[in-house]
């Protein structure tokens, strides 16, 4: 594209003139000629040159439905209604920016409160953010606000827990000393209860997972929860929030915090983002003070017409500064739109619906991954299978990818223990016969 598009060769010497310079290169005299050098880019192209190399470079990829996905491990491809994109590229939405000024914002404010009512409903929780970045940096901002809350200085967490989960947790704590205690799986591939009660002395939060990583629902949530209150901890409880649907909701098993993604409704994979992340309390004063995130809040403006803004903002960062509950500000507000969006067109049988379905392809793909492979763990699982090898999964995983086929994530990089193993994934959108041709496949190459 041509090199003057902006800005263009006369207003370039308008403010050369105006400055008493003839050229850029008078302005820039005063750096050593052996430091300048030409930029190693090449020649300009015309708009249609562009497009046919940025689509060329485009049809090098494969989307999930040329290609069959099993690699789940925290993105999955869900199937999003076709009015949530049109509803959310409205430019009411789309361009919206941080709504400090409510008279002029109050379609995306109510917009968010919805999302927020409609999470509070899901989880069992009255207070709820309207987001955070992703699951990752809402389970770490819980582990900063329980240290703050209780005034302890240990969060416990399993060992059994994504790689870039512990990844942003250890970002996130590591400057204000946070200590991380890890509790093993046992032989189900859930969290061991009697390592948790000798670790949770002195912990200002416990951290469980349903589904955890391996897939697998945690059978003992509520006794976790007694675990981490008898000593003194608040309970923090991540979800897969399509799976509340057929679960007991984890405010009513006793969750003081829970996080999750949101993005698993009405959002793409996206490369792996952008995602919104889900933060809710329970009714507790000390716990709202603490609570980081924007909360949009339903009130009456001076004609005692209903109103919607930004409150509890003293907490925030454009008001506290350093000393704010958090620095997130502007961050995931159209992905959580597009989640409501989907959300209230679900509604509660939809997302029960859509619950069951996901279940039984996973017990299905579960069925078939045992005929080639071991299932190491016993349970219920939700979206991930864990499967074991015995030969090289990476070999394995290339013999898929020849076939035409993304197999599971690989975990031995991360848990050693585990050996060749893998994370195979199913959601509504996976086929029977994708997972017959991913069975077929791996009597080949395993």
């Amino acid at each position: 594209m041509g090199k003057h598009y902006l800005p263009n060769s006369a207003h370039k010497d308008e403010m050369l003139k105006e400055i008493g310079f003839n050229s850029i290169e008078d302005l820039f005299s005063d750096v050593p000629k052996g430091m300048v050098k030409e930029f190693n880019l090449p020649e300009g192209r015309s708009e249609y040159e562009v497009f046919l190399e940025l689509n060329e470079v485009l049809s090098k990829n494969k989307t999930v439905l040329e290609m069959p996905s099993f690699l789940g491990a925290g993105t999955y491809f869900h199937y999003i209604p076709a009015h949530v994109k049109y509803l959310i590229e409205r430019s009411e939405f789309l361009t919206a920016y941080t709504p400090y000024q409510p008279e002029i914002s109050q379609g995306m404010l109510q917009a968010l409160f919805e999302y927020q009512s409609l999470i509070a409903e899901l989880v069992g929780l009255p207070i709820v953010n309207s987001s955070m970045y992703d699951w990752g940096t809402a389970m770490a901002e819980a582990a900063l606000m329980s240290a703050r809350v209780t005034r302890k200085n240990k969060f416990v967490v399993p060992e059994h827990m994504s790689p870039e989960k512990k990844k942003v947790l250890h970002t996130y704590t590591a400057g204000p000393g946070l200590e991380i205690e890890y509790v093993n799986w046992n032989e189900r591939g859930q969290l061991d209860l009697e390592e948790l009660k000798e670790k949770v002395e002195g912990a200002a939060g416990v951290y469980v997972e349903m589904p955890n990583f391996f897939g697998i629902l945690e059978e003992e949530i509520r006794a976790i929860g007694e675990i981490a209150h008898d000593a003194g901890a608040l309970f923090v409880v991540g979800i897969d929030p399509t799976i509340l649907g057929i679960v007991e909701a984890p405010g009513e098993l006793g969750a003081d915090i829970v996080v999750g993604e949101a993005a698993y409704f009405g959002n793409s994979m996206n490369f792996g983002g952008p995602r919104a992340g889900i933060f809710a309390v329970r009714d507790d004063k000390k716990l709202i003070r603490q609570m980081p995130g924007r909360i949009i809040g339903m009130t009456k403006d001076a004609d005692g017409k209903r109103a919607f803004v930004m409150t509890l903002q003293t907490r925030e960062q454009h008001i506290r500064r350093a000393k704010a509950t958090s620095n997130i500000c502007s961050n995931e507000a159209l992905v959580a739109v597009a989640a409501a969006i989907h959300l209230a067109s679900l509604g509660p049988r939809g997302l029960r619906e859509l619950g069951e379905v996901i279940l039984k392809n996973t017990a299905y793909l579960k069925k078939r991954l045992s005929e080639v492979a071991e299932i190491p763990f016993e349970g219920v699982n939700f979206k991930d299978v864990l499967v074991r090898f015995e030969k090289s999964y990476e070999e394995i995983h290339e013999g898929l990818l020849e076939r035409n086929i993304h197999g599971g994530f690989y975990l031995k990089p991360h848990f050693p223990e585990l050996g060749e193993s893998a994370l195979f994934a199913a959601t509504e959108t996976t086929r029977k016969e994708w997972v017959d041709a991913l069975i077929e496949a791996l009597g080949e190459v395993a």
